[in-house]
């Protein structure tokens, strides 16, 4: 693979005009598809596989689509207009619309498009450093990446990876979910593992204990403890100047410290302008919207990083679930249903761009050498942020010309009337006290776990996730990985690794043509 990324593919007004397109692609499907099923497929694979295609038209005015760079900026256009498009701007304006207020509808819009923006740059400043480090996982990333290699190289590693995909496609056809089988060979076994309990403990619970671990908001207060000590942990290691010293992260230290600050800062202005808004001060006293206002921003930088975390070591992100536990514990704090509209909008934007634009960045870093040549790297990095914010400024007009007719038709994410139900019932006796219990555990396992394995969090993703089959699949998936690594040791690495990553490829070309399919039919 050549060094091409001294070259930015951007300046060239045909790979611009492509990237233009798969923008607008990817911005309607994901809005096409969270309103009519109520998923966001992963598109980066659609991305990557249509440059690939390019580049076999033999003319050559398409031979610049060879370059793996060309392509992994593909995947990341389209990946990022599509979670854009999808669950930071569509899914919150959703919520004022579903509740009755449409004239919060255009501020909710300004602001989670800002807070959309600035979660992407946040991510982008994050990337490989102690806190988010470039060698931890991001599954899908690495899915793209190793397809986009198998495209470029050939041979046996493409092989490899075209037996992965198809049975990827088979198994998901079964309603297997590859995809959790798939990151159980790459992520870290032990937060897996916590996420592989979770999942089974909250599919069988009820079954066997007659608990329904869901209906006593029993995963809501583990993910606040978890969540709570995490963001301590996240503290006390950008605190920890003695940490890491022979790391090897390609952003130094103060980068944390700066970019944590910047979102801070950000999200403060964010949460002060929707407030202001939306009318808060007419409904709150000076001292309830002061305090509205810090915690709208103090949840969506939890929820930043709470989503972030889960995505980095197992490829999901319960971002619909975390907004729904700062909803409640908002509830519990007493603000207006007008306000706990807005919150739950700005904190429920935060996390799926930050996230995908992670997976977007471990492609490319794979691609590009896995950083060992720095210049290369951050260069390559600042190009993917660009044509990352290219997807997402296109998914603003998108939405903002697509939603109306959308709603018309009563067509908005189900995950919507979720929160305005949610709003509407109001503070419901015994909450406060289980969210109060179940976070005591929720912070052990976390303190237990560190800031490296992370298990509080994985296992209260998993506790929020009704799939029973994705939990036997991870579980299944890492007893595998750990008799392949017991027979053939790190000679098996490799193959396993590519294998998985063509489970996780089929899974998501499945997904995404099946939900194409399936939204034509409604």
């Amino acid at each position: 693979m050549k060094p091409e990324t001294s070259i930015n593919p951007l300046k060239d007004i045909g790979t611009l005009l492509v990237m233009v397109l798969l923008s607008v692609i990817g911005a309607i499907i994901g809005v096409q598809l969270i309103t009519t099923l109520g998923v966001t497929p992963n598109t980066s694979i659609i991305g990557a596989l249509f440059a690939m295609l390019l580049a076999r038209i033999p003319l050559q005015m398409f031979q610049r689509y060879r370059s793996i760079h060309t392509q992994n900026l593909a995947q990341t256009v389209i990946s990022s207009a599509t979670f854009g498009a999808a669950n930071s701007l569509l899914m919150p304006i959703a919520v004022p619309y579903v509740m009755g207020q449409p004239q919060l509808i255009m501020p909710m819009f300004c602001g989670v498009a800002a807070a959309m923006l600035l979660d992407a740059y946040l991510l982008y400043r994050l990337f490989d450093t102690k806190v988010f480090p470039a060698a931890n996982a991001w599954p899908p990333g690495v899915a793209a990446a190793e397809a986009i290699k198998a495209g470029d190289r050939g041979g046996k590693q493409a092989w490899l990876l075209v037996v992965g995909v198809v049975i990827g496609v088979a198994g998901s056809m079964l309603k297997i979910p590859m995809a959790a089988f798939g990151t159980a060979f790459i992520g870290n076994i032990w937060a897996l593992s916590m996420f592989g309990i979770g999942l089974l403990l909250r599919a069988y619970g009820q079954p066997l204990t007659g608990v329904d671990l869901n209906a006593q908001y029993i995963p809501h207060g583990v993910m606040v403890g978890a969540g709570l000590v995490a963001l301590i942990q996240v503290v006390q290691v950008i605190r920890n100047k003695n940490a890491d010293i022979a790391s090897t992260h390609t952003q130094p230290d103060s980068e944390v410290r700066k970019a944590l600050g910047l979102g801070a800062a950000g999200y403060v202005a964010i949460a002060a302008l929707l407030a202001l808004g939306g009318g808060l001060y007419s409904e709150m006293s000076l001292t309830m919207l002061l305090l509205f206002v810090i915690y709208a921003a103090f949840a969506a930088f939890v929820h930043e990083l709470i989503v972030g975390i889960a995505a980095m070591h197992s490829g999901w992100f319960p971002a619909f679930a975390v907004a729904l536990i700062t909803l409640i514990i908002g509830i519990l704090l007493g603000f207006p249903p007008l306000a706990l509209c807005i919150l739950t909008g700005f904190t429920a934007a935060t996390g799926p761009a930050f996230a995908d634009m992670g997976f977007d960045l471990k492609a490319g870093f794979i691609l590009r050498g896995y950083g060992k040549d720095l210049q290369q790297e951050l260069l390559g990095r600042r190009i993917q942020l660009i044509a990352a914010l290219i997807a997402f400024v296109i998914a603003i007009p998108v939405v903002y010309f697509s939603y109306t007719s959308y709603f018309l038709q009563d067509l908005v994410p189900p995950v919507a009337r979720v929160y305005a139900k949610t709003i509407e019932a109001g503070a419901q006796p015994g909450i406060a006290f289980s969210l109060l219990i179940w976070a005591i555990p929720g912070a052990i396992v976390q303190f237990i776990g560190g800031p490296k394995r992370q298990l509080g969090v994985l296992l209260a993703t998993g506790l929020l996730i009704n799939n029973p089959l994705a939990g036997w699949a991870v579980v299944v998936g890492i007893a595998l990985r750990i008799l392949i690594i017991k027979r053939w040791g790190d000679q098996g690495r490799t193959p396993m690794e590519i294998m998985a990553a063509g489970f996780i490829a089929g899974d998501a070309l499945y997904n995404f043509f099946n939900s194409i399919f399936s939204s034509k039919g409604k």
